[in-house]
């Protein structure tokens, strides 16, 4: 044990770095305990010197230039929990260049630079850690990282995004249309006042391109995995799965295989999906998160918690800046690897059961007009529900899984129909197995 603080530079004090410095000044004393390390914290960079801050959070150690915080010379480790990609990537490069290790939760800057910021990282021998960038406090990344170094793991997949979890499952338990629950989310502090980064896919797709470039040693990038966001799940889609087995839910999915030749491939997506409601991904609430980790030696192994918030992510940070501190104190690093380019299994490539909702004229011959396009598409029916009469009727299918490409070829031929008034909705139904 050594009594030497390690001193800690933040770049950030909103909801997560303000939780930060409450963990290192309040529970100190138990820190040094289990760890041997003591802590001191520098200076904290903020945006505005004037915003009020919890009573905690000591004013004199702000400040609103942050490259200051990573340029002083007593900083041994910066903290950044402030966003973004510039000046953010410029101001964790600085600290590198000048000797500190890096702890961040910017799962954004990851998923688009993780290669060239852990090389920097490596040639420099200081380390950057990045475990609160997915899952909040779940110990998911460093499970990967070190538990599962060694293992085989064929696939990833789960609930990575907190807000969405929340306003689908508003929507399914209290019926409440898509705006109803994004307001309450917003209302709530789940969603920011611009959720589209949530909505959208945007954060989980970083997080999948983050989780698959660890399970799978291979470099992934964001704009390697396919996105879809919940803005158009309906409460017609809600109703449907309830009444047949299902939930939705905005999954991250990420897996390993090979091609004919034995090549190594990796396919990474983001999308709503219909889970088997006695799947433990349906029974995933609120802004919980889960993931299963799927592995030839271990099995399948489900890590559940709490995702997103100032707390649990601050105490992910913890952890990370305690390894990065016991680290410099004995003169070693992390792994840093240079990962090679992964080679990406196209979206159209994938297969899938499919959730296929249209809305046609109620007239003769519309069901075997429309069951000829699946059939010459090469896409099996497994299920088929009609409702509504009058005219107009719902045609629901559920088909057997099928390549994107047949799929989607399908859609566009079914919305050519003059029978077919539109396509009401498409979504993929999650195959656990």
């Amino acid at each position: 044990m050594s009594d030497n603080p390690v001193r800690v530079g933040l770049l950030g004090c909103g909801n997560v770095g303000a939780e930060l410095v409450k963990l290192l000044t309040r529970d100190a004393e138990l820190i040094y305990a289990q760890t041997g390390e003591r802590f001191e914290i520098a200076s904290i960079a903020v945006r505005s010197l004037d915003r009020e801050r919890p009573t905690w959070v000591d004013k004199a150690l702000l400040t609103d230039d942050a490259f200051s915080v990573v340029a002083d010379p007593e900083v041994d480790i910066v903290v950044e929990v402030m966003g973004g990609i510039a000046p953010t990537r410029e101001l964790i490069e600085k600290a590198l260049v000048n000797g500190k290790s890096v702890v961040t939760a910017n799962k954004a800057l990851l998923a688009s630079a993780s290669a060239e910021l852990t090389q920097l990282a490596r040639s420099v021998d200081r380390d950057i850690f990045f475990e609160a960038a997915v899952a909040g406090g779940i110990p998911l990344i460093r499970s990967l990282r070190v538990s599962l170094a060694g293992e085989r793991v064929r696939r990833v997949a789960g609930i990575v995004n907190g807000t969405t979890n929340f306003i689908l499952s508003s929507m399914t338990e209290k019926g409440s249309s898509y705006e109803e629950a994004l307001a309450l989310a917003t209302e709530l502090g789940y969603a920011e006042a611009d959720p589209s980064a949530d909505v959208e896919g945007e954060d989980a797709r970083a997080k999948a391109a983050i989780l698959a470039t660890v399970a799978f040693g291979r470099l992934v990038r964001s704009q390697d995995v396919y996105r879809e966001g919940i803005t158009g799940i309906s409460a017609e889609d809600i109703d449907f799965a309830k009444r047949h087995g299902y939930v939705i839910k905005l999954l991250a999915l990420c897996e390993s295989g090979q091609d004919a030749s034995g090549r190594d491939r990796i396919a990474v997506r983001v999308h709503p999906a219909l889970v088997p409601d006695d799947h433990p991904l349906a029974l995933v609430r609120d802004s919980f998160n889960a993931v299963f980790v799927t592995g030839d030696a271990v099995g399948e192994l489900m890590f559940y918690g709490r995702g997103a918030g100032g707390l649990p992510t601050a105490s992910a940070v913890l952890g990370d800046v305690i390894d990065a501190a016991h680290n410099l104190r004995y003169g070693v690093t992390e792994r840093q690897l240079e990962r090679e380019v992964a080679s990406i299994v196209p979206v159209e490539e994938m297969q899938n059961p499919f959730y296929i909702a249209i809305d046609v004229n109620d007239q003769p011959g519309v069901l075997a007009t429309v069951a000829q396009v699946f059939g010459a598409n090469m896409v099996s029916i497994r299920s088929m529900e009609q409702t509504g009469f009058d005219d107009q009727a719902k045609l629901v299918f559920i088909t057997h899984p099928a390549p994107e490409s047949s799929v989607a070829k399908t859609l566009d031929e079914l919305r050519s129909l003059p029978a077919v008034r539109r396509v009401a909705g498409s979504i993929r139904v999650f195959d656990p197995s």
